[in-house]
C-alpha cells in the first residue's frame, strides 16, 4: 500500500491494489499482462536502448508466461468474454494472466479483491481456459 498526494492540496489518497484502490486515473485505465508487453517491446526493438528499457526487457522475459502471440490474443479474448469481465476488473483479469494460477483458492489468496467476487466454479473454469492456452503453445 503506498499513498500519494490527491487532486486537492494536502489530502492524501490511499492506493491498495488489495482492494482496487489504484490512484486517480488508474481505476478505469486499460492492463496489459507481461505477455502482451514483451510482444509491444519487441515489435519496437531499437539499437542502444537505455538501461531502463533493457531491463524491462529482461523482466518480462523472465516472467512472460506465453510466448506464441496468437495464444496470447486468446487469452486476452478470453479476458473480454462474457461473464467473466462484467465480473472482474482489468487489474485482476491481468493478474490472472501474469499468475497463471491452477486453483481458484490459489488466486484468490495472491489476488485477494477475488474473494467475494466471483465463485469457486466461474473462477476455476477461466483459469482452465488460461492452463489449457498456455499448455498447448507451440
Amino acid at each position: 500500500m503506498s499513498s500519494h498526494r490527491g487532486p486537492h492540496r494536502g489530502v492524501i489518497e490511499e492506493e491498495d491494489a488489495t482492494t482496487l484502490k489504484l490512484g486517480e486515473g488508474y481505476e478505469e485505465s486499460a492492463c496489459l499482462f507481461i505477455s502482451e508487453v514483451k510482444i509491444l517491446l519487441e515489435a519496437t526493438q531499437r539499437p542502444n536502448t537505455s538501461e531502463v528499457y533493457q531491463k524491462t526487457v529482461n523482466y518480462v522475459n523472465q516472467f512472460n508466461r506465453f510466448t506464441n502471440a496468437d495464444v496470447v490474443r486468446e487469452v486476452r479474448k478470453g479476458m473480454n468474454e462474457e461473464p467473466i469481465r462484467t465480473i472482474l476488473k482489468g487489474f485482476e483479469l491481468t493478474q490472472l494472466a501474469n499468475l497463471c494460477c491452477e486453483e481458484a483458492e490459489e488466486a484468490k489468496a495472491l489476488v485477494p479483491s477475488l474473494a467475494n467476487k466471483i465463485d469457486d466454479d466461474a473462477l476455476q473454469n477461466f483459469l482452465n481456459t488460461i492452463l489449457d492456452l498456455k499448455k498447448f503453445q507451440t
